[in-house]
């Protein structure tokens, strides 16, 4: 029942996100902005007694036209069944030396890692959108547009990271685990050990099935791990790892600091350092897992561009990106770690993590591995998929709605009132 507009935006938001999920479930005018400095005019159009109900009708009919053009494209798309797409995985040949028996098995926990060692390892483009300047880091810095500003910024970034750094206001930890694993179809099974006849958990991945041109393949995760009929019974043994990295512990009290001194700019850059150092942590440990900890590549010697390019073997795809999109795996992964216990890093009901500035996923080793998007699947597959993870389909429809190739039986777009 309330009539407040409401404003979406930021970088990872949407007009078509807005319009489908966002703009159905609310009472009073929902409006995307591509950025802060739109939504003055927004909000004037939305306050002013003879702009209001107008400007208010014409988003209405603008974003149902959108609705109607996104459920267009999602019911043409042509897709393979659940059983067609199992049949065209990634074409891995199953080589004992390209499997990897790590160096240290079972969960390794890294407290009060130092800040300064993980400044080496920061990528500053990201840091840089976060304040809406366009550009990848160095060349921003010497953009015609933005360079003087952008300067400015990474000046002052390093002047407050010297001083967090200092303070030691921020605490690093994180954890990381490596376990004995084979494929069972779609889904991972996690051992407890080498024996591999104990379960200890089970990883549930998605497989692509959009139509694929000869040659390509519907990926799933599971590919890249070797399958149980050759890996458990004498035949190739695989693993898998995972990692839990916080740089947040401390940050929401420096941030209120600045707050109480009603400085926000410093507020919002020490949250977005945070974040910056949260992802270093993420890379200088998946380096060390590499190099050590698994110790597939100990003579890698990569630069933080190298690092950046993700010129590397192996991936870290995370509950909630693109190849992973369910965000609900990522309890079964913090429950493989005992993330909450080593780091202090919690998840919401919605399995966000706390502290925000906090990174999760899993570690892949094949040479084969690479990083890809689910993108739109079936009913069928859901359904698999729900019956694999002990979920109703309704549940599972709503964890992946963004995935969703068709229209759920119980979904209705609600009328929103034109009138602010």
């Amino acid at each position: 029942g309330m009539k407040i507009p409401l404003l979406i935006g930021g970088a990872t938001t949407s007009k078509i996100h807005t319009a489908v999920k966002i703009a159905p479930n609310y009472s009073a005018p929902t409006v995307h902005v591509l950025d802060a400095s739109r939504s003055v005019p927004v909000v004037n159009s939305l306050t002013t007694a003879d702009l209001k109900d107008a400007f208010a009708e014409k988003i209405v009919a603008e974003y149902e036209t959108v609705r109607g053009e996104h459920y267009r494209k999602r019911t043409t798309q042509k897709y393979a069944t659940l059983a067609e797409a199992r049949r065209n995985p990634v074409d891995i040949a199953w080589k004992p030396e390209e499997l990897y028996t790590p160096k240290q098995l079972g969960i390794t926990v890294f407290e009060n890692v130092p800040l300064e060692t993980l400044r080496s390892y920061i990528d500053w483009t990201p840091f840089f959108q976060t304040w809406q300047l366009a550009g990848r880091y160095p060349k921003i810095l010497d953009d015609a547009t933005v360079g003087v500003e952008a300067r400015k910024l990474l000046a002052d970034a390093n002047a407050l990271l010297d001083k967090l750094i200092a303070d030691k206001s921020l605490t690093a930890t994180g954890v990381a685990g490596l376990f004995p694993a084979n494929a069972v179809g779609d889904d991972i099974e996690v051992y407890t050990d080498e024996t591999r006849s104990d379960v200890r958990a089970v990883i549930h991945t998605l497989r692509q099935q959009t139509d694929k041109a000869a040659g390509r393949f519907n990926r799933a995760l599971s590919d890249y791990i070797a399958p149980k009929s050759n890996g458990s019974e004498g035949g190739l043994k695989d693993y898998i790892g995972g990692f839990a990295v916080t740089t947040g512990l401390g940050a929401d009290d420096v941030a209120k600091r600045f707050e109480a001194e009603h400085d926000d700019y410093q507020s919002i850059m020490t949250k977005a350092l945070a974040d910056r150092l949260a992802e270093a942590f993420a890379e200088w440990l998946h380096e060390k897992v590499r190099t050590e900890l698994w110790g597939y590549a100990p003579a890698e010697k990569l630069a933080n561009d190298s690092l950046i390019e993700e010129t590397y073997q192996g991936i870290r795809p995370a509950p909630g990106y693109p190849a992973c999109p369910d965000h609900t795996e990522k309890s079964i992964l913090f429950d493989l770690l005992g993330a909450e216990r080593h780091t202090g890093i919690t998840l919401t009901e919605s399995y966000a993590m706390f502290p925000a500035a906090s990174v999760s996923g899993f570690y892949f080793a094949h040479p084969r591995a690479e990083y890809f998007g689910l993108g739109k699947i079936s009913k069928d597959q859901v359904a698999d998929y729900a019956a694999r993870k002990g979920l109703t389909l309704e549940e599972t429809e709503r964890w992946l709605s963004p995935n969703l190739g068709y229209e759920p039986a119980a979904k209705e777009i609600a009328s929103v009132p034109a009138t602010a």
